[in-house]
């Protein structure tokens, strides 16, 4: 029972659609409407507001790390990692959006934080070399997540490794469209004017 209550309070806090929300509280357009119609900061900045986009990547980060942290002391370590299973489902497939959500990085890089800080220093310094080297935030977002549970077992923790390895398959699902473009070459780079849905955005 307590693992399905930590499961349920991570879906609720992730399902929280910040890109949306904090758009709607300020006037600007419907989020759904513009760029990719994505909920996340990427395409949150193309409204031209790039303090309500930081606002949304914190946002969405915050909440896996807070769903994590709160089913730790609540229920325990175990109960943590199914809370963070429940947060990146939450914002991926959100019941309030019609289980339309975001890709899930800004919300998995939150529970990383929660249960393994270490492990984001690793994620930033290898999305930031492969974006640096190839201008394509996509395949560093791809490579950084590959690599998350291959450093979480080394480091010795094989249960937190295998969460990590089902989230970094699930990135990678909702990633496909991303992975075509990158196979056909047609994939936007960081910086293009046609940065849209093409782009792989914290979301």
């Amino acid at each position: 029972m307590d693992l399905a209550a930590a499961l349920l309070l991570g879906y609720l806090l992730g399902s929280i659609p910040f890109g949306l929300i904090l758009t709607r509280m300020t006037g600007a357009p419907d989020i759904r409407s513009i760029g990719s119609g994505n909920i996340g900061a990427t395409n949150v900045l193309r409204t031209g507001r790039k303090s309500l986009a930081a606002a949304t990547l914190a946002g969405d980060m915050l909440k896996g790390t807070a769903a994590v942290l709160i089913a730790a002391a609540v229920w325990g370590r175990d109960a943590s990692l199914a809370a963070a299973l429940g947060a990146v489902l939450g914002h991926v497939f959100p019941v309030w959006l019609g289980f339309k959500g975001g890709k899930g990085v800004a919300t998995y890089i939150g529970v990383l934080l929660g249960i393994a800080w270490p492990a984001v220093l690793v994620f930033a310094a290898v999305w930031g070399a492969i974006a640096a080297a190839t201008r394509y935030s996509s395949l560093a977002a791809l490579i950084a997540s590959a690599l998350i549970p291959v450093f979480l077992w080394w480091r010795g923790d094989a249960q937190v490794a295998a969460l990590f390895l089902a989230l970094t398959a699930l990135l990678w699902i909702m990633h496909r469209a991303n992975i075509a473009r990158l196979i056909e070459g047609t994939e936007s780079k960081i910086g293009s004017q046609s940065a849209g849905a093409g782009a792989a955005e914290p979301r």
